[in-house]
């Protein structure tokens, strides 16, 4: 079917409005030339009549009469003199033009010395790069013009460069990572260091845009984010890098930051994530953030290699299944955590095949977080134990599909130290903390489009999920409330989210029940050795151990629907002594 065309109003009115917009726009502009003169006058009897007023609310009142007198004889003059009222007239509107003029000073239309000093500096730092001895025409030569190749030009208040616009020739190979980490480098030195740099590479037109970052806020802390269940916020970025913004609590203010939203679950291409960091550059503080984030949904187990007690905070609350800072404990916490996941899939696969709804325990957040877990590698060496490492496989391969997540967090020096499993299965990464952009690379998997400077922040770095782009991240402020060097406000902050202390599930011990045996039939030789010392002793405890064979009484299950063995009677409650056996045995 043939589409119908639009009506005339329709197709033409946007070309229409823009059109009367432009009229509108040159007609205003024409109207303030040529009604300008009568601006400035106007506003220049506004600013007389200010200080007229002003003068008269000053002068004494015993000075007004006089002052009055000889205001009017002044007019009586001028009245009188010939062309007196004509001369009054244009001396008011001078001096009101004069009143009336625009005081702040212009804006310079150009750098100044030293701002084109700096740009010719650039100018020649390029000519090595951007220049060939058989070009006929070449855009950079020494002692050339810089004009012709810088066409915007931006400068802070303290005279460097703040934005700046760059024109290379064409044989430039801008398409291949070196040569333009070169240009970068020259740039952030030539213009300043200790500050980020964005650069922006035009290829199609040949450009380079250079612009200074403003630093990412850091006097923020920990809080409840606005996120749906299965999202957490690692920190805040750049506005132009993100498209969602969230609201950020900052004392009594609020106010919108663009977060790093990171994404967990059944539908999520990367469930675990790994933080790499120097000492002191934030990875606990990270690890924290994400604990007192899982808690409002999950549960979380926390491992600690490091041993200084960072998460001590969170030891005993509502969700946390064990804080272990030990390899013994880790060990065991991560074979629990296979198990569990083992658990899991094969609950949900049964449900599957059956045409269920996966169990709801299937699908509860699991978290668990693993602080340096290289630390343990060579205390497992030494004892002849498992690497904690290696049960770390299960949860990263399988734990996706039935709510369990793995965060990492290890140190730069030991990241060799690694298991594969680690290293293939965290799509997510995290870098805090000053780094080159090597190692940058080697975590991310791609370097940074801005240069890193040599002093951070705690919790500034970079974030990248998956095979996304490279953020900056800073982390929200989560220090351990427990350490003397936390200010107030953080401390709080931090024990306001952590969940209440679990209560034990019985308030009460019970005592031993007191069981009383007797045998109608003798005791197997087996289990006494009369010939032994502490025979009677040796009997009792046989028969404690055999209460867990098959056959075997449980002296807890005294009254209950238990299973009477062969040629045993349970007759009263009462303790059971080797006196007791013997005479039964007789």
């Amino acid at each position: 079917m043939a589409r119908r065309p639009l009506p005339s109003i329709l197709s033409t009115g946007s070309a229409q409005i823009a059109r009367g917009r432009e009229l509108a726009r040159t007609a205003a502009d024409s109207a303030t030339d040529v009604l300008h003169p009568l601006i400035t006058i106007t506003r220049g009897l506004r600013r007389l009549a200010s200080a007229g007023r002003r003068r008269w609310a000053e002068t004494p009142k015993d000075r007004r009469g006089p002052l009055l007198f000889l205001a009017a004889s002044l007019i009586l003059v001028v009245v009188l003199v010939p062309y007196g009222p004509l001369l009054a007239v244009i001396t008011l509107m001078a001096a009101a033009a004069w009143q009336g003029r625009d005081r702040n000073p212009p804006a310079p239309e150009g750098p100044d010395e030293s701002q084109i000093q700096r740009l010719q500096v650039l100018y020649e730092a390029l000519v090595p790069y951007f220049s060939t001895a058989d070009d006929p025409a070449p855009l950079y030569a020494h002692g050339g013009d810089w004009e012709t190749v810088f066409p915007t030009q931006e400068f802070d208040d303290s005279g460097r460069v703040a934005r700046l616009v760059i024109r290379y020739p064409a044989f430039f190979p801008d398409g291949e990572a070196a040569p333009r980490a070169r240009i970068e480098q020259l740039l952030a030195a030539k213009s300043g260091r200790g500050r980020e740099y964005l650069f922006v590479w035009d290829e199609e037109g040949n450009e380079l845009t250079l612009s200074v970052l403003n630093p990412l806020p850091t006097d923020f802390a920990a809080q409840r984010f606005v996120t749906a269940p299965g999202e957490t916020v690692l920190g805040i970025t750049d506005p132009s890098r993100v498209q969602r913004t969230l609201p950020l609590a900052h004392g009594e203010d609020r106010r919108d930051v663009p977060p790093v939203v990171w994404r967990t679950g059944i539908r999520s291409t990367e469930p675990h994530l790994l933080a790499v960091g120097q000492p002191g550059s934030g990875t606990s503080t990270l690890l924290r953030s994400l604990a007192l984030q899982a808690l409002q949904h999950g549960e979380i187990l926390v491992i600690e290699g490091g041993g200084t007690g960072e998460y001590a905070c969170l030891t005993g609350r509502d969700g946390v299944l064990g804080v272990e800072v030990g390899l013994a404990g880790a060990l065991a916490a991560l074979e629990w955590a296979v198990r569990e996941t083992e658990r899991r899939l094969v609950a949900a696969n049964q449900a599957r095949q059956a045409g269920d709804p996966p169990p709801d325990d299937t699908k509860h957040p699991l978290w668990i977080l693993v602080d340096r877990p290289t630390a343990f590698t060579h205390l497992a060496d030494t004892d002849g134990h498992k690497d904690p490492q290696s049960l770390l496989q299960v949860p990263l391969r399988h734990g996706r599909a039935v709510g369990v997540t793995v965060v990492v967090a290890e140190q730069f020096d030991a990241l060799d130290s690694l298991g594969d499993a680690v290293r293939q299965h965290t799509r997510a990464r995290v870098a805090l903390g000053p780094a080159s952009k090597e190692q940058l690379e080697a975590v991310l998997g791609a370097p940074p489009h801005t240069t890193p400077v040599d002093h951070m922040p705690p919790g500034r770095g970079y974030a990248r999920l998956g095979s996304g782009p490279v953020h900056r991240l800073q982390v929200p402020a989560t220090p351990d409330p427990y350490d003397d060097a936390t200010s107030d406000a953080h401390r709080q902050a931090v024990l306001d989210l952590l969940p209440p202390r679990s209560l034990p599930t019985d308030t009460e011990t019970l005592p031993p029940v007191p069981v009383e045996v007797v045998l109608t039939k003798p005791v197997d030789t087996d289990l006494v050795d009369a010939k032994a010392p502490g025979s009677e002793v040796g009997s009792a405890h046989a028969l404690g151990a055999g209460a867990a064979s098959p056959g075997a009484v449980d002296p807890l299950a005294v009254g209950a629907d238990a299973p009477d063995p062969v040629g045993a009677n349970v007759l009263s409650a009462g303790p059971v002594g080797a006196e007791q056996v013997s005479n039964a045995g007789g």
